[in-house]
């Protein structure tokens, strides 16, 4: 059975903002980042064990196309994202949020 994804606000504000900047850059990259990470969100689903722990019980996937984290929760009922961070980000912005 494939759990539920649930965004926690802080992350759907992540995606926003990432998305948002890219487009300023150049026009159509943001929804590219979006699809990107929507494809990993698929692989998250599909797998969620397959991803190391990283801090606590939050686990971490890269993109493939962009330098972007997703943190992620893997709870009894659904898998919780937690942030979805640039890979240079200093870790104490998504420890925070756990």
């Amino acid at each position: 059975m494939t759990l539920p994804l649930f965004l926690r606000p802080e992350a759907e504000s992540d995606i926003v903002a990432n998305r948002d900047w890219y487009n300023r850059h150049r026009d159509g990259l943001g929804d590219g980042f979006v699809d990107a990470v929507r494809e990993l969100f698929d692989r998250i689903k599909a797998t969620p064990e397959l991803f190391a722990v990283s801090f606590r019980d939050v686990r971490r996937a890269k993109t493939r196309k962009f330098p972007y984290i997703v943190y992620f929760r893997l709870l009894d009922d659904r898998i919780e994202i937690v942030a979805v961070l640039h890979a240079s980000r200093d870790p104490r912005v998504w420890q925070r949020r756990v």
